[in-house]
């Protein structure tokens, strides 16, 4: 059975225009060419070849909302939406890296970084020669990044990184990495810098690829730094200001997931509906049951409502306007609606635990996103503390 899937009539939504959905079908085109024919190889390997990093970029998958002066795409955050769901429907998750690098670790530089540095990074990232990763969660530090234990000891030569990242998204293809570490330790997140890190510098190593339940062609290692000597120019942004800038970029990174989370949503109940037509029992197909067409009533209701709020977050974000409490509850609703995925696997009956079925790899694919970006039971923290 294959991914594709009757795509949202995105014009409906009054959110794209005609250029937006232009670059939707470069995206949906280049997918299908250059992904989905070699996806179930890429997970046996546990990661994808490094030249498909290049090809996304000269195909304008990488930064597009970056300035055109930086080699960006000249776009807008739809821009990056329309990346994120087109990966999402089909389940490409090899590819998650992509919305990583260019819309979570680039716009640090294009937001705080000098203009220099921007001139000298950006249009590398954008190309795909360099591929990017962000390296915050720590062994003991998950969720709460105020306590990382990673250090960055400023010296006359630059700043000496020591410390341990895990789960980090593009590490094992990543040529810098962007570290969060404490510069001033006894000042908690008052004390917390950027450091844009090349991976060839003396020290820094890399462990294995990380064996996860699901997006197993997306890499993910550890990253260890035994004194990596950080130039003093690669510091992004103000020292000890990286707190703030976290919270600022963790706005978008949650919204972002929550696009993720309702586009895999759509995807699996539109596999659903149309397999539960196919597949006869007792004489007929399994959608005359009234047990299932209530169910995927139900589902499709769910999926409708998620849609909705996560559209009106991301008209918000689009104006200026969406706050981190807003981008929590997004977070939070797509991510646990996607719970659902279970009920419609049952429906699949024995093929449903088959990874050769959509459905099946969207259970595992898709569970992650309650647990990164922020977990769902720190998305509440930061809802409860409005009340």
């Amino acid at each position: 059975m294959q991914t594709t899937t009757r795509h949202t009539a995105t014009a409906r939504r009054g959110i794209f225009s005609a250029d937006h959905e232009l670059f939707r079908t470069t995206v949906r085109r280049f997918i299908e060419r250059e992904i989905l024919p070699f996806h179930a190889d890429w997970e046996q390997a546990g990661l994808i070849p490094r030249e498909v990093w290049r090809k996304a970029g000269r195909a304008g998958l990488l930064l597009p909302m970056a300035a055109a002066e930086y080699g960006g795409g000249g776009g807008d955050f739809l821009h990056t939406a329309i990346v994120v769901e087109e990966i999402a429907r089909v389940l490409a998750s090899g590819v998650l890296g992509f919305t990583t690098h260019s819309d979570i670790v680039a716009p640090y530089l294009v937001n705080f970084a000098t203009h220099e540095q921007k001139l000298r990074w950006l249009p590398g990232l954008a190309n795909g020669d360099i591929v990017s990763s962000i390296a915050m969660t720590e062994p003991s530090a998950g969720s709460d990044l105020k306590a990382i234990r990673t250090t960055a000891e400023r010296t006359s030569e630059g700043y000496r990184l020591n410390g341990q990242k895990t789960f980090i998204t593009n590490g094992f293809h990543a040529d810098r990495v962007l570290v969060v570490a404490k510069t001033r330790p006894e000042a908690g997140a008052k004390g917390m810098s950027l450091l844009w890190v090349d991976t060839t510098t003396p020290g820094f190593s890399r462990g294995r690829v990380l064996d996860k339940i699901g997006q197993r062609a997306q890499d993910t290692v550890e990253l260890f730094f035994d004194k990596v000597l950080v130039p003093l120019d690669c510091l992004i942004g103000d020292e000890d200001k990286a707190f703030g800038y976290l919270m600022h970029g963790l706005v978008q990174e949650r919204l972002m997931i929550a696009l993720r989370c309702v586009t895999h949503l759509e995807a699996a109940l539109d596999w659903t509906i149309q397999y539960t037509k196919e597949r006869s029992t007792f004489g007929k197909p399994l959608i005359e049951n009234q047990y299932t067409r209530f169910k995927l009533a139900e589902i499709k209701t769910l999926a409708h409502a998620t849609r909705a709020f996560v559209d009106a977050c991301l008209i918000r974000h689009m104006a200026g306007e969406l706050d981190a409490e807003g981008a929590a509850m997004a977070k939070l609703w797509a991510s646990e609606s996607t719970r659902a995925i279970d009920d419609l696997l049952q429906m699949f009956g024995g093929y449903g635990f088959m990874r050769e079925y959509p459905i099946g790899r969207a259970l595992t694919d898709v569970r992650g996103n309650r647990i990164y970006g922020g977990s769902s039971e720190m998305m509440k923290e930061i809802i409860s503390r409005t009340l």
